[in-house]
Order: C-alpha cells, then structure tokens, then sequence
C-alpha cells in the first residue's frame, strides 16, 4: 500500500525569470504525478502539492537544487494527489494577491521591513512577558474571515476581508490605529501572508509587529490545542479543514441555524465560489444552499426560476 503526503512552501527571494520557473516546476509535478497549485513570481516561489511519498520526496530534493529555493523550508501534512483536481503552475505579479506589489520589496533575506519571525514557544513568551509588564498581546488574523470563523486565536482581532486584497483598505482605515503602539503578532496558516501584512503594517506606523513563525500550521504541531489556538485551521485543499487534536472546539456555526459544524459547502449557483458553513440537518435544503448575495440576486428577479422556491421557503 503506498503512502502519500502534502507539502505546503514558500520563499520570498528574487526571481529574475518566472515563466522558466514555472515551466521547470511544471514539468517537475508532471513527471513525478503530482498534484496541487503553485505560483511563481519576481517575488518567489509558493505551492502546495501532494502525491506519492517517494515522489514529494524527489519533488523536495529536486526543487532546493535551486539555489534561490536551497534553503527554503517544506511543511508535511496527511494526503495526496487526490486532494486537488488538477495541476496549476502559474506566474503572477505578487506571490500574494494584496494588491500592491509596488509596496512590497524583496531581497535575498525576504520580505524587507517584515514582522519579527516568532517560534510558538517564543510567541508565549512574548505574552508572558508582556503581561508581566501590564500590556496584552494583540493576535491579528491575517486570513478573510471565512476562514477565521472555525478557527482562531484566543482573542484574536479578525478584520471584515473577503480576500486578501481587502486588508491594505482595513488597515488604511485607521480602526486598528490604537495598536500601532502595542505588540501584535500576525498570524495565517503557513506564514507566508504574514510576510507581507507585517510589512504592510510596519510601513503604516505599527512599531511592534511579530509573526509566527511556520504559521498556525507550525504552532498547532507545536502545542496541538492545548496553546492560544481555539477551532480547526481551513486548509486549501479538498480536506478544507483539520485539527490538531481531538480536543478541538468547534467555532464555526451553521450559516441557516447556527448549529455548531466546521463543514463548508460552496454556494449552489454556477459561476459562484463563495463557501459558507453548513449543518448536516442544514446541507441538504437546496434553497439555502446559496450565499447572501445571490439569494438577494434571487429575490430581486421576478422572472429568476427559483425565486418560487425562495418565496416559499421563507413562508415556512
């Protein structure tokens, strides 16, 4: 019986030409079967892929033949190629979509001007210390809030974003102004938006900015749930969430009921990728199965097929 493994990574590093990056890491997957999504950019190098343990195996070794990615570290984590429904190698302008890739500088060492790198033992630490001292640490969810709502730490400042592209407008809007002077550690599932928030941050005046390092992925190896993290992580694959223990709390609630699940679904139009949490009694009833947005579409439209069965729904 073979095993398979996922492995999640990053590097910020300069790269002078992408599309021969990405062809090479194409042909890479595609001779070892492998599957998963990577991008490629001036900015470095981030993906996910899974397949075969023998094969990531050779996919890790061949990769930091590279020198620009011979340091780069390599997350593990249970599945495989069937967790994702294709290959996708693609070059685009940022690693991560904030935006504003005229913001963001890299060199040799990363992200310039990023947050101090923490590991989890550190992160508690730096609680300890600072209430030692009379302060709080702030935790600042660098994720949307979607994936925030099954998971997050305790106490945790989780902006209004539906992307990532939504953050450089929340943290221009000065509501987190009166942390600019306080310790916040930023925190995303591998680290690698952190990289680039807490630089965000830094260069909007924030003069003590942390993140963890290896992300929540890192810091659930370390205290599982026995730590500051409270939920399941939403993972980007076809697992969409995992725990780090059998001890995880469920945070997420039904989006029909407010039942207590961490299941997501994706609204039932076409053309729609948004995912809301779903019940197992809640799953099942197709006029729900859609998200605000397009019921309100929905309802608007007299001539819409289905806004009979909405119409009726509601009178129950």
């Amino acid at each position: 019986m073979s095993v398979s493994r996922i492995v999640l990574y990053y590097a910020f590093t300069p790269i002078s030409d992408p599309q021969a990056v990405r062809l090479w890491q194409l042909e890479l997957c595609r001779g070892l079967g492998l599957k998963g999504r990577i991008i490629v950019s001036e900015q470095g190098i981030n993906g996910t892929v899974g397949g075969e343990l023998s094969a990531v195996k050779q996919y890790v070794r061949r990769t930091r033949e590279y020198e620009p990615f011979s340091g780069m570290e390599f997350k593990w984590s249970s599945g495989g190629a069937e967790q994702f429904p294709r290959l996708s190698v693609k070059v685009r302008p940022e690693l991560v979509a904030f935006g504003v890739p005229e913001q963001i500088e890299v060199d040799e060492e990363g992200v310039v001007g990023a947050g101090t790198h923490l590991r989890p033992e550190q992160v508690h630490q730096l609680v300890d210390t600072e209430r030692a001292r009379g302060r709080e640490v702030t935790f600042f969810d660098g994720r949307n809030a979607m994936e925030a709502a099954i998971g997050r730490f305790s106490g945790a400042v989780v902006p209004e974003t539906e992307t990532t592209r939504d953050f450089v407008a929340e943290l221009d809007s000065g509501r987190y102004d009166h942390l600019k002077d306080q310790p916040v550690v930023t925190y995303c599932t591998g680290g690698i938006r952190c990289e680039v928030l807490s630089a965000l941050m830094t260069q909007r005046g924030f003069q003590e900015v942390y993140q963890i390092d290896g992300g929540i992925a890192r810091y659930g190896e370390a205290y599982g749930d026995s730590g500051l993290w409270e939920g399941e992580l939403y993972v980007f694959d076809g697992r969409m969430n995992t725990r780090f223990s059998d001890q995880a709390v469920t945070l997420g609630r039904c989006s029909v009921c407010q039942a207590p699940t961490s299941s997501y679904h994706n609204c039932m139009d076409r053309g729609c990728s948004t995912l809301q949490l779903y019940c197992e009694d809640c799953q099942h009833i197709p006029s729900q199965q859609r998200c605000e947005d397009c019921r309100a579409r929905i309802a608007a439209d007299p001539q819409h097929p289905n806004t009979g069965t909405l119409e009726k729904e509601r009178r129950r």
